[in-house]
C-alpha cells in the first residue's frame, strides 16, 4: 500500500498548489491512500466546511488538523458530522471531533491518528499517554496505523517517533512548515520524518509575508501576518510504502516541488 501525505496547506496559495498537483502526484506515486493536513487551509488559520470538502474533491481521502483546528468557529458545526477529518486526540474529554478515524482501502482498513505536542505549545493532555490508548483501539481492527504528530520541538517529534517504532506504520511531523531531510525507516519498521513541510507560498516565511516576520524579529512589536497572494508555490509531502499484511513500512520518500521544480523522490 502506498500512502501519500501532503504537509500543511497554507491559505489560497496552498489550496491552489494542492488542486493543481494532487491528481498527478497520486498517479505518479500510485497512491492508495492520500492524507492532507488542512489546519492552515483557510486564510492560514483553521478550516471551513467548504474547504474541507474541496480538499476531498481534489483527491484527498482524509484530512488531519492541529493547533489551529478551532480558529474558524464553523468547524464546531460540522466536525462531528464528517468521517474523514481528525483533530488532535489529546484535547480534553468532551472536545468535539475525534483523533482517530478508520478508512477502508480495498479490503484493508487504515487507522489515521492525529495528536499534538506540548513543548512550546498549548499544554493539553499528554500525547504519549493518549496515543497508547488510540494504538490499542486501532490494533483491534488493523495493523496499518498512520500518525500525524503536530508539534513544535524536533526533540518531542523524535521522541514520539521512537516511542511508536513498531507500534505504528508511519509517524510524520507537521506544524513547523520546514521540510526536514531525516526521513527513515526505524529499526522496528516504522516510517518517520520530523517534519513534512508546508504547501503554500514559496517566497515566504512559514507561509506568511517575509517583511512582516522580519519586522517582528527586528522590533519585537506585534505585527499582522498576512499570506501573500502569489502563484509561486511549494508543495511538500512524503510517500510511504507499507506492507498491507503486516503494517510494516518498507520505504519513505520526500516530495518537494517548488518554482525551481525540485522533486526529491
Amino acid at each position: 500500500m502506498n500512502i501519500l501525505f501532503i504537509g500543511d496547506i497554507v491559505g489560497r496559495p496552498g489550496r491552489t498548489a494542492l488542486e493543481s498537483q494532487l491528481s498527478n502526484l497520486k498517479k505518479q506515486h500510485n497512491a492508495d491512500l492520500t492524507i492532507v493536513n488542512g489546519e492552515n487551509a483557510a486564510h492560514g488559520k483553521g478550516i471551513t466546511k467548504k474547504i474541507y470538502q474541496q480538499i476531498l474533491d481534489w483527491g484527498a481521502d482524509m484530512v488531519t488538523l492541529g493547533n489551529h483546528a478551532w480558529d474558524k468557529r464553523e468547524i464546531f458545526d460540522f466536525i462531528d458530522e464528517v468521517s474523514n477529518l481528525v483533530r488532535p486526540a489529546n484535547y480534553p474529554e468532551g472536545t468535539p471531533g475525534t483523533g482517530l478515524q478508520f478508512i477502508k482501502i480495498g479490503n484493508k482498513k487504515v487507522a489515521v491518528i492525529n495528536i499534538q505536542g506540548r513543548t512550546f505549545m498549548t499544554p493539553i493532555d499528554d500525547p504519549f499517554t493518549i496515543v497508547d490508548g488510540l494504538i490499542e483501539r486501532a490494533k483491534k481492527e488493523t495493523d496499518i496505523i498512520f500518525v500525524d504528530f503536530h508539534a513544535e520541538a524536533t526533540s518531542e517529534k523524535q521522541a514520539m517517533g521512537w516511542y511508536l517504532d513498531g507500534k505504528a506504520s508511519v509517524v510524520v511531523g507537521t506544524h513547523t512548515h520546514i521540510q526536514t531531510s531525516d526521513e527513515r525507516i526505524l529499526p522496528n519498521k516504522t516510517a518517520y520524518i520530523t517534519d513534512v513541510g508546508m504547501t503554500g507560498p514559496y517566497n515566504s516565511i512559514l507561509g506568511v509575508e517575509k517583511e512582516a516576520v522580519i519586522r517582528k524579529f527586528k522590533t519585537g512589536l506585534p505585527v499582522r501576518f498576512d499570506i501573500p497572494e502569489t502563484d509561486q508555490t511549494v508543495l511538500s509531502g512524503v510517500v510511504v510504502k507499507v506492507d498491507s499484511k503486516t503494517g510494516e513500512a518498507k520505504q519513505i520518500k520526500r516530495i518537494l516541488i517548488n518554482d525551481d521544480h525540485l522533486n526529491f523522490e
